[in-house]
């Protein structure tokens, strides 16, 4: 029997969202019906609805999903009614990153995440005029309840704010992620983040765990420089009033031992590639428009500097979203500060919000 549910919908790339009744099919045997609690918005999602990703219009977007299972499938049995859970990414499960513990590198992630369709091509929503997709990320939570497979959903401690938690199954654990597991920074080692959103502020407040020094953070906008100091920057970068590089080596002799980009800009990530010491090593993070080169001096890189992509922060989910979940409980990772709650009926003025840098995390309340 189908659900009556409310979601944000989009109908072709570069369109409005308008909030709407859709119908949601029963979960399959793998599947799991999920009440939303709240949900991130994430640039990827913008990317999304500009029609720079494969999604199949018309669409329910929404990849940072936490709240509520009310209703699970047959086979179902790692989560029942009645938990809370964080809702992730897919992955088959079954090719060679998969089976070896690196899932984010799925030989599928494209048809398990990007289409907005699930790996068959089927969609768990309708509306009045047919099929909308409903699986963006396994999941498409800018909506009331979801759809998603037992395989990405991840069961979290009850009692928790759920309204908050979404953003630790993208953006949180990509950013800590990135330091924690693809870096694997030590304490003493030197660390400069270029882009002070929601994945480079996680990324800070990781390598202040660590014990990293310096934490040197580059952002166009003040108070998102003064946001990093409050969560564990040492150092502070205003990019166009200074520039990065000089100033970075002006802190560090030579340069840094790490960097992240994480503004999915070419520029930038020249620049991150720079500011690295020879055997240093660059994690790209950002997200850019497919095709996007980037103008690196080769022989920068010939003096042993490493430059590698990061998905999902090299993460486990369900190892690693209760690790952060952990050092959130201590007081060391108080991610919460980043996010701003919104209705979801006010999509609109939090998707602005986001684009104009107005709010570092924005999340969709149903």
């Amino acid at each position: 029997m189908a659900m009556k549910i409310r979601a944000a919908v989009i109908d072709k790339a570069g369109g409005d969202f308008h909030v709407r009744d859709l119908e949601l099919e029963e979960p399959r045997e793998t599947e799991v019906w999920v009440r939303v609690a709240g949900t991130g918005v994430c640039h990827t999602d913008l990317a999304a609805s500009k029609g720079l990703l494969p999604v199949v219009f018309p669409a329910v977007l929404g990849h940072e999903g936490a709240g509520v299972v009310e209703r699970t499938g047959s086979r179902v049995t790692r989560v029942r009614p009645g938990d809370s859970v964080i809702l992730t990414w897919g992955a088959c499960g079954s090719c060679g990153p998969c089976r070896t513990g690196r899932p984010a590198y799925c030989h599928h992630f494209f048809k398990y995440n990007f289409t907005g369709r699930r790996p068959d091509g089927t969609t768990p929503l309708r509306g009045e005029s047919g099929d909308v997709s409903g699986a963006f990320f396994g999941q498409s939570s800018w909506a009331s309840h979801v759809v998603a497979d037992e395989r990405n959903v991840v069961p979290v401690p009850p009692d928790l704010p759920l309204e908050n938690l979404g953003p630790l199954g993208c953006g949180v654990m990509t950013g800590a992620g990135a330091v924690v597991n693809a870096l694997r920074a030590e304490p003493g080692n030197s660390l400069a983040v270029f882009g002070a959103g929601a994945v480079g502020l996680s990324a800070v407040m990781a390598a202040a765990l660590s014990g990293c020094e310096p934490i040197i953070a580059v952002d166009l906008a003040p108070e998102r420089l003064e946001m990093a100091r409050e969560l564990g920057a040492t150092h502070t970068v205003q990019a166009g009033k200074e520039d990065p590089v000089r100033t970075i080596r002006s802190i560090c002799r030579g340069g840094v031992d790490h960097s992240l980009e994480c503004a999915g800009h070419p520029e930038v990530l020249r620049q991150a590639v720079e500011a690295i010491r020879p055997l240093g090593i660059c994690g790209l993070v950002g997200m850019a428009s497919p095709g996007t080169r980037a103008p690196l001096d080769m022989n920068t890189l010939l003096n042993g500097r490493t430059v590698r992509g990061i998905v999902e922060g090299d993460a486990v989910p369900d190892l690693f979203i209760p690790r952060i979940l952990a050092w959130h409980e201590a007081g060391r990772f108080p991610f919460d500060k980043m996010i701003s709650l919104y209705p979801l009926d006010d999509i609109a003025l939090a998707l602005e919000d986001m684009k104009t840098g107005a709010v570092i995390k924005a999340v969709l309340v149903p």
